[in-house]
């Protein structure tokens, strides 16, 4: 377990604490203090408990987002399931039991009040399941946090990837459930990363199962042993243009199976081999050839080598926003579908 992971679980930890803390008092110690169940005021301890819970959340979300290591699809499930436990308990047990007290104290039904924590569960459990139901089986946002797809995709796009396109999986497990396509050659495409299957890669895609993959020193790319088109493009110009990696670097033109999009050589090393690509894998390769760790690289921990097909996410389809402000806002490129 790494530090990040010893932190997000210490923070996960703490706020079952707080929960334990606010349901105790508004199920348990409540009822006594408040019979006709009427109150809106809170005793210090649930209150603070509220305000840390609130601030663990935000916390757990920063996590997220900062090191993109955390598996979101899980935090919605497991945040859905406690929200859903929290209102079916209540509405099993203890509402009756709120109701008769208030009955007894004289307090009409309408002024009876549920306690916050029920409260929040109520209201969060149908937002919960609906996210987590766009997320599985539509669409789900990814942010690019590399060079590796560019010209195609920058560093900071927001992009939608389409759930639907090779089928419908289970949320956490990845289970596919309804096959509704298969990948092709020149998809642009989410997996998750097999050494660690937390982290999420983009990527694409080069080799189908069984195909014979190969990378010569002049950065000529041949797949069953024909080269794949290319047509000189014009010197990259873009974000980051001025590091010396990009500056002047050359583009072309490729041609992909039915698709036709622009690639870039950073200055730099070329990765060439040749690699026969196992069934039920796919060999997957950046659009920034020189500057991706992608399926070239084998048996290494933040690369990815081959890609069982159990391992892909979805299609990546749409770019959505980009607030990278090093070159400016790049407010042309929303909406611009990826190729």
């Amino acid at each position: 377990m790494t530090d990040g992971d010893s932190l997000f679980l210490g923070l996960l930890c703490a706020g079952v604490v707080c929960v334990l803390v606010i349901l105790a008092d508004g199920w348990f110690a409540r009822p006594k203090r408040d019979p006709g169940a009427t109150s809106v005021e809170e005793p210090m301890l649930p209150k603070l408990a509220g305000y840390t819970l609130v601030g663990l959340s935000l916390a757990m979300l920063w996590r997220l987002f900062r090191y993109e290591a955390v598996d979101f699809s899980l935090m919605l499930v497991v945040v859905g399931a406690a929200s859903g436990i929290i209102w079916a308990l209540d509405q099993a047990f203890f509402a009756r039991r709120r109701k008769r007290a208030a009955a007894a104290a004289g307090t009409p039904l309408e002024r009876v009040r549920e306690p916050i924590a029920v409260e929040y569960a109520r209201s969060f459990f149908p937002v919960i399941v609906l996210v987590l139901v766009i997320r599985s089986f539509l669409f789900e946002p990814f942010r690019i946090p590399s060079d590796s797809m560019m010209p195609t995709l920058f560093d900071g796009d927001f992009i939608f990837v389409s759930k639907y396109s090779y089928g419908l999986r289970l949320p956490v497990t990845n289970t596919l459930l309804i096959p509704t396509g298969t990948p092709q050659r020149g998809d642009v495409i989410v997996f998750r990363l097999p050494p660690n299957p937390k982290i999420n890669y983009i990527k694409r895609l080069v080799g189908l199962p069984g195909d014979r993959i190969r990378v010569d020193d002049n950065n000529e790319l041949y797949v069953n042993d024909k080269p794949v088109p290319q047509e000189r493009g014009p010197l990259y110009a873009g974000p980051k243009q001025d590091l010396l990696n990009y500056a002047d670097a050359p583009t072309v033109i490729e041609q992909l199976g039915a698709n036709r999009h622009r690639i870039m050589f950073a200055n730099g090393g070329v990765k060439t081999g040749e690699w026969v690509v196992p069934e039920g894998h796919y060999f997957f390769m950046g659009d920034n050839r020189n500057n991706s760790k992608d399926s070239r690289f084998q048996n290494e921990v933040d690369a990815p080598g081959f890609v069982p097909e159990q391992n892909l996410v979805g299609k990546a389809v749409r770019i959505w926003l980009n607030l990278d402000t090093r070159d400016g806002p790049l407010w042309r490129r929303i909406g611009n579908a990826i190729q």
